[in-house]
């Protein structure tokens, strides 16, 4: 009992963390079916099908890389502004800087279908028509506040003596800042641009109200499609998604154990 008392904690970890991935497991699985209806419902018949024609079912590939284009060009728009937002936040002093503050945290408190309204009545106002270019304004707008958030938290714990010393050293800011800031920031950095990638990749509320029938992205397909019956080749293209973000996720935690264990 005392060993079970020692770990419980970590058990409760594990289990939440099993709940969490029973979904993408049952997707993964359901990928590999031959349904027998329109409806993906129950496992029928093994099948690589979707893997092996994931472009099968009309317009998907189309939408994903309409999702993963604006995607990409958000999240990478998104990291830089917020990163220069988040540095000017965590570094200085300024007047505005707590209406500064708040404007950035209303877009990540105001409910998205009051955003995606909005946003379409200020694009009918300028006269930005519906389609890709609105939707990715609309999506480096909403981007922008999490990439603060992420980067200005990682800024917060950064020892300004470092960059004090680096001076001393004979540095130019510029230095400074490529050869210590940006390197300690990076973490912070790279978590912004992974939210920001999956935040305007699974989009949909704020999506469907600035698309135009000829810019239907991923999410918007899944869910036209949810009518007739989802295709199986939704499965495969999602358990791909999960694997990538995944791998992603690996990867930063394996350079950042090295990382602690060169300075250690």
């Amino acid at each position: 009992m005392t060993w079970i008392r020692r770990h419980l904690v970590s058990f409760a970890a594990l289990a939440v963390l099993l709940y969490m991935l029973v979904p993408n497991v049952i997707v993964a699985a359901f990928s590999f079916n031959n349904p027998k209806g329109k409806y993906n419902y129950t496992f029928n018949e093994f099948s690589t099908e979707a893997w092996t024609s994931p472009c099968g079912a009309q317009g998907i590939c189309e939408s994903l890389g309409l999702s993963l284009r604006i995607g990409v060009t958000a999240s990478l728009v998104a990291t830089v502004l917020g990163t220069m937002i988040a540095f000017a936040l965590g570094r200085y002093r300024f007047r505005g800087r707590s209406a500064t503050n708040l404007l950035i945290f209303m877009p990540m408190a105001t409910p998205e279908v009051v955003m995606g309204s909005s946003l379409l009545t200020l694009f009918l106002m300028l006269g930005v028509p519906s389609g890709s270019g609105a939707i990715l304004i609309a999506h480096i707008m909403f981007c922008v506040s999490f990439v603060v958030v992420a980067v200005k938290a990682r800024v917060a714990t950064l020892d300004p003596r470092l960059e004090e010393a680096a001076a001393d050293l004979g540095a130019n800011p510029f230095q400074t800042f490529l050869r210590v800031t940006l390197p300690l920031a990076a973490p912070g950095i790279a978590a912004g641009a992974l939210l920001a990638f999956s935040l305007s990749f699974d989009d949909y509320i704020i999506t469907n109200f600035n698309a135009s029938p000829s810019s239907i992205t991923f999410p918007m397909y899944v869910w036209g499609a949810s009518a007739r019956g989802v295709p199986v080749q939704v499965y495969a293209i999602g358990t791909v998604m999960f694997l990538v973000a995944l791998v992603v996720v690996i990867i930063g935690q394996v350079f950042s154990s090295r990382r602690n264990r060169q300075v250690a």
